[in-house]
């Protein structure tokens, strides 16, 4: 059994976290932190109780590495980086779940999160915890950069495109869908019931701090510099992201038979990512840990659109998926 922490345990990723490591059969939960929750956590997430009645606490890096042998970190950008080094000193394995280790400059990092990053030495030596891509690293690691949920849905399907050449690195745009839930669990004024329902709304145009994420992941794939054009927009449901992602292909006469046969021999063994004929839409993989992806030729556009579950899938999903290949288990125990 592999002891298991979670830092900030009262999110909807950490609940969804929870969930899935209830049915872990290599799991023991020892620690849940909260620096605003006391109670059990069955009373924080009611949807728990008669499964884990765990307490909150408060406690130092110290005092979690003292209780686990594995932390997944749920705290926000700054603040899990300034615990992170001292669990890593105590001899615990971290999967983070915020920004703070998926982007390889400390520059890049300030001028997006406005703050002087805590363990800026780490930046660039962090695998990216994204299986599909950079598995063999991940087995290896002591620290995971969980991906964010918007870079998924771009990244997963325009990498073997870009690294087959087949789409230019120039001119890409992201359309993207997210529902609510996406925007956290602490009540924000545009997230107010009165708000969103019955409404679709686009934001932080041109400065979603997962663009320097999707940028610097694609511009690896295509071993070039790129820089997307990435609008998000909040959608009147509770979980999932479609993104819609056109791009210009690389030379005349590319098929959509093509362009699927490719992304198909790229995924071919991955077990939670399925190339689909039809167009697929967020219900299919809500509350699974799946990715479908599918492409159109349309016009001079070669268009992709893949779709999550961003709390799974974008998330805790992938968070487990990464736990799984850092302590040698089956990667798909208890996410199937």
């Amino acid at each position: 059994m592999t002891k298991v922490a979670i830092l900030g345990a009262t999110g909807y990723t950490a609940l969804e976290l929870i969930k899935i490591l209830l049915r872990h059969p290599g799991v023991e939960m020892t620690a849940l932190t909260s620096r605003e929750e006391t109670a059990p956590v069955d009373q924080v997430h009611p949807s728990l109780i008669g499964r884990i009645s765990l307490p909150m606490e408060n406690l130092s890096a110290k005092e979690v590495a003292s209780r686990a042998e594995c932390v997944f970190s749920c705290l926000p950008h700054a603040a899990s980086a300034a615990v992170i080094p001292e669990l890593l000193e105590n001899g615990v394995k971290v999967v983070d779940f915020s920004a703070d280790y998926r982007l390889h400059s400390p520059e890049v990092f300030k001028k997006w999160y406005e703050v002087e990053h805590p363990d800026a030495n780490r930046l660039g030596k962090v695998p990216y915890g994204m299986p599909e891509l950079f598995r063999k690293s991940i087995i290896s690691a002591n620290l995971v950069a969980n991906p964010g949920c918007y870079p998924t849905t771009a990244i997963l399907p325009l990498t073997p495109l870009l690294r087959e050449k087949l789409i230019e690195s120039r001119d890409v745009i992201l359309d993207s869908k997210s529902g609510v839930s996406g925007g956290g669990r602490k009540p924000k004024l545009n997230y107010h019931y009165p708000e969103c329902n019955e409404n679709i709304t686009t934001y932080n145009v041109g400065k979603h701090r997962h663009l320097p994420e999707i940028n610097q992941y694609l511009s690896m794939a295509a071993g070039t510099s790129l820089e997307v054009i990435f609008t998000p927009h909040l959608t009147p449901m509770d979980r999932g992201i479609l993104t819609a992602a056109y791009a210009k292909p690389a030379r005349t006469n590319i098929t959509q038979s093509e362009i699927l046969d490719v992304l198909r021999n790229f995924y071919q063994n991955e077990p939670f990512v399925q190339i689909v004929e039809h167009l697929p839409g967020t219900k299919e993989v809500a509350f699974t840990n799946r990715c479908h992806i599918t492409a159109r030729v349309v016009g001079e556009r070669i268009m992709t659109i893949s779709v999550i579950d961003n709390l799974i899938k974008g998330a805790s999903g992938s968070a487990v998926q990464n736990f799984n290949l850092m302590f040698g288990y089956e990667e798909t125990l208890a996410l199937l």
